[in-house]
């Protein structure tokens, strides 16, 4: 194993780090040697089961720091921010900034019980937690100058940016707009030494899936049509990540990357 970045200071603040994608990637990128920062929101009857994955982190041997907080709340985003900016060495810096907040509302447009039938105020909770977030974040750090002079930020986006699934009309919207908000940090921040790119996962088996009306479906779809006949893991996807960290990724940025293995192509 490669230790690359285990001389470099540098820190990867992961949004939604204590399952699925986010925690794949900072397993992946802490056995790289990065130092890593988990911004998470975990049950305390999960928290053991989560205390081991940071166990396995640690034992790396890099530097770890956790905050069990909503991301999506502003007093908490400055708590965390305000925390690294005091604590972190002067030569120590934000590498990359990786998005993989799940918190939305599934519900159809149109149902006959209206508790269930998604309202205006789904839409902006689901928008402001999974794309607007990325602005917030990005920004706050960027003014604290936490950022590294060649940083990354990257968020996981889905196939449902594009395509409508039943119950997915908020999370799809969320979906585009964070694109659309990549894309203008990639282009308006390149000057500050800022890459941001989108990672569009195929259908990975996640709790964040499994929450989707008739998942199964949508999983035994996409091995259908995936040409290596299976889904996405979570690996596949944390892999590309530590890839667009690497000094050699510089030159990417402002895409949509698709990650699975194909599944795109019928």
């Amino acid at each position: 194993m490669v230790n690359e970045f285990s001389h470099t200071n540098y820190w990867a603040l992961i949004l939604g780090g204590s399952k699925g994608l986010g925690l794949a990637t900072a397993k992946k990128l802490a056995r790289h040697g990065m130092n890593i920062c988990i911004v998470h929101r975990t049950l305390k009857t999960d928290l053991p089961k989560l205390e081991k994955e940071l166990d396995s982190i640690k034992s790396e041997g890099v530097s770890l720091k956790h905050f069990n907080i909503d991301a999506t709340n502003i007093e908490k985003r400055h708590h965390v921010i305000d925390t690294l900016k005091k604590e972190l060495g002067a030569h120590e810096k934000v590498r990359t900034l990786i998005h993989s907040i799940a918190k939305g509302n599934l519900k159809p447009m149109l149902s006959d019980n209206q508790t269930f039938r998604l309202k205006h105020d789904d839409f902006q909770l689901t928008i402001d937690a999974m794309a607007i977030s990325l602005y917030d974040w990005t920004n706050d750090l960027r003014n604290a100058t936490l950022f590294s002079a060649d940083a990354r930020i990257i968020s996981f986006t889905s196939e449902g940016s594009t395509k409508a699934w039943k119950n997915y009309a908020a999370v799809s919207a969320a979906k585009a707009a964070l694109e659309a908000i990549s894309r203008s940090i990639a282009l308006e921040m390149a000057p500050l030494g800022i890459r941001a790119n989108c990672i569009m996962a195929g259908v990975t088996d996640t709790t964040s899936l499994r929450m989707i009306p008739d998942s199964d479906i949508l999983m035994n779809h996409s091995k259908q049509k995936n040409p290596f006949s299976r889904l996405t893991r979570p690996e596949d996807v944390a892999n590309v990540a530590y890839l667009l960290c690497k000094d050699e990724a510089s030159w990417i940025n402002g895409t949509v990357i698709p990650v699975n293995g194909g599944e795109h192509l019928q």
